[in-house]
């Protein structure tokens, strides 16, 4: 991962999350473990709203194995943040994306994190293969680097 802040235009997608109070810690500002909440938050609301996650019935579900986060500059309540997310290698069973945290109007991020989701079947955890249908969605946010 990069160690310096990516830039708008290297992203496709974005989501507009809101932060909460609670989301500031004692330093008046996000605690770290928000940063992560919210991209796991904007990543699953465009599996689900691309219908490639069903949370309460699918068969497959994804398993974060690794994760990662470069921080920049702090962000706080009560900012909305313009989330961005592209996927940048496609596996098997495994994707692995990567997120931009943006406050309004600026075009360097104020964090950028990465998770790779291996997705597994529901009952058994074995890994499963991404059907067609899942990988073409994906090919919306591959970006090459």
């Amino acid at each position: 991962m990069k160690k310096n802040p990516s830039n708008r235009s290297e992203y496709n997608y974005f989501a507009l999350l809101g932060t909460r109070w609670n989301d500031n810690d004692i330093y008046g500002h996000m605690n770290n473990v928000v940063y992560y909440e919210l991209f796991d938050t904007a990543v699953n609301k465009w599996l689900m709203t691309n219908d490639l996650l069903d949370i309460e019935k699918g068969k497959n579900i994804g398993l974060i194995v690794q994760s990662g986060c470069n921080f920049f500059s702090s962000l706080s309540y009560p900012e909305d943040i313009d989330v961005g997310i592209r996927v940048t290698k496609i596996g098997t069973s495994s994707v692995r994306y990567e997120v931009g945290l943006f406050r309004k109007r600026q075009q360097l991020s104020s964090a950028d994190g990465f998770f790779i989701h291996v997705y597994v079947d529901r009952e058994t955890k074995k890994p499963l293969p991404l059907d067609y249908t899942f990988k073409k969605a994906l090919d919306t946010l591959l970006i090459e680097l």
